[in-house]
């Protein structure tokens, strides 16, 4: 007979073993935990990113554009004969309100042959961008609030991490803030050099811009711009104020690279 000590192991094991598993909260697996650094591109492929390029269908990588190779993700044009308006943007699968974005980048290489002046070393991150899915075919930019990076250009300034605003408007120092981009604070990165940018975005409310861990801008309350053809589609109940939504990364005819891409979910 078994001493009532090893009965008592016995049941507590047996116990143990047909408790249900479940995690706190009843958070999926994957889903990025918060105040802990999350990767969103595994390094390895486009799990997780869909494209949608300018005049093709959502999930159609004209021409190989967003590519990975040796852990990078890369913006290439080799087979392009010319760039031809094609602006394309890659989006992550989820959304999201309340978090701080790190995304390292470099510009390398020549700009695609008919690619616009202004797009030489032109990039960026896209945040609280509108459901691709619901994109024009023919749309050049979804409706969001972008992170632009630049790089210099070999002489005078040229700031990285401004804010554009395709269909979409901010508020700065209090006063409404309609002009399509802002320049930070940040220096110019001249060369094909790693930067790291992030922003931490407070769903409707502040966003912060860094450059190598320095803020170099704010603003708050993102909102859809009424005047804007396709913002105008998305406005529901009069509500302007943009809370949530998907971020993707640009491709605007200069090659760039993306090797980091992550996020740290924060409370409300």
């Amino acid at each position: 007979m078994r001493s009532l000590t090893s009965r008592i192991a016995v049941f507590a094991l047996t116990a143990l073993c047909a408790a249900p598993l479940s995690l706190p909260n009843s958070v999926a697996a994957d889903e990025p935990k918060k105040d802990e650094w999350v990767p969103l591109f595994n390094g390895k492929n486009l799990d997780g990113w869909t494209p949608k390029i300018t005049g093709y269908e959502y999930g159609d990588n004209h021409a190989d554009t967003f590519r990975v190779e040796d852990g990078i993700i890369k913006v290439r044009y080799d087979k392009y004969k010319e760039f031809d308006g094609k602006f394309g943007h890659l989006f992550y699968k989820d959304k999201f309100s309340h978090y701080r974005l790190k995304v390292e980048y470099r510009f390398v290489g020549d700009q695609c042959k008919g690619g616009p002046g202004w797009a030489t070393r032109n990039s960026g991150v896209m945040f609280h961008c509108q459901n691709p899915k619901t994109m024009r075919k023919d749309q050049e930019f979804p409706v969001s609030i972008e992170a632009q990076f630049l790089g210099g250009l070999g002489k005078g300034n040229r700031t990285t991490n401004n804010m554009c605003s395709p269909g979409t408007n901010i508020v700065v120092d209090g006063k409404l803030y309609t002009p399509h981009c802002k320049d930070s604070k940040s220096k110019t990165y001249n060369g094909d050099v790693w930067v790291t940018a992030e922003i931490e975005v407070h769903g409707s409310g502040t966003v912060k811009h860094f450059v190598e861990g320095e803020l170099v801008m704010q603003y708050e309350k993102p909102q859809l711009d009424p005047k804007d053809a396709d913002a105008k589609k998305l406005i529901k109940d009069d509500k302007l104020l943009l809370e949530e939504g998907y971020i993707s990364l640009q491709a605007e005819s200069h090659p760039v690279e993306f090797r980091k891409v992550e996020i740290k979910v924060l409370k409300k």
